[in-house]
């Protein structure tokens, strides 16, 4: 069940038998103009993937979960997903993750759903499950040079925490570590 907020959109967790819905959402997000810096996937090597793997990313295991916001008319107008990284664990950019967190990854909402607070929903929505699994903060990423997104991630209630690391598609460019405690 999911969550109606404002304007009529509906904020739910994706389910398995939706896989082909959850690879049209992310291959158009890999067309935005952006997407070079909020993606590490290309759109052509997702194209290239086997449904299989749509399918397993659609069942989400135990330890993510993506979120979706469905318009009025049935479109899924943006997307969240939050992974949880366990104290002791590595990251994927090997630092020691030192507590229970969600980490924000995926953000996307489709430009005609943009500035009306849709980002807010769903970010709200993922950080509540990551509360739910019991996590003490909710952590993303963002690359320097996306400040649209940052100044959302701001809106939202995350803030940047000083760690700077190397974006993994080019070392000579920076993403900021954004995180909100619970």
């Amino acid at each position: 069940m999911g969550v109606v907020g404002g304007q009529g959109y509906v904020v739910r967790a994706v389910r398995a038998e939706e896989w082909a819905a959850v690879k049209r959402l992310r291959l158009d997000a890999l067309r935005d103009p952006v997407a070079h810096l909020a993606f590490l996937e290309t759109y052509e090597t997702a194209a290239a993937r086997p449904d299989s793997f749509w399918q397993e990313r659609a069942a989400q295991g135990g330890g993510v979960r993506q979120f979706i916001a469905e318009a009025p008319d049935g479109e899924w107008a943006g997307s969240v997903t939050v992974l949880l990284e366990e104290a002791g664990s590595e990251d994927w950019a090997g630092y020691a993750v030192e507590r229970r967190q969600g980490h924000v990854v995926g953000v996307f909402v489709r430009p005609g759903h943009r500035g009306n607070g849709l980002i807010q929903q769903l970010l709200d929505a993922g950080v509540a499950w990551a509360w739910e699994q019991d996590a003490e903060r909710a952590r993303l990423f963002v690359h320097a040079d996306n400040p649209r997104a940052q100044g959302a991630y701001l809106r939202a209630g995350f803030k940047p925490t000083g760690l700077v690391v190397s974006f993994s598609k080019n070392e000579e460019e920076r993403e900021l570590e954004f995180a909100l405690d619970r």
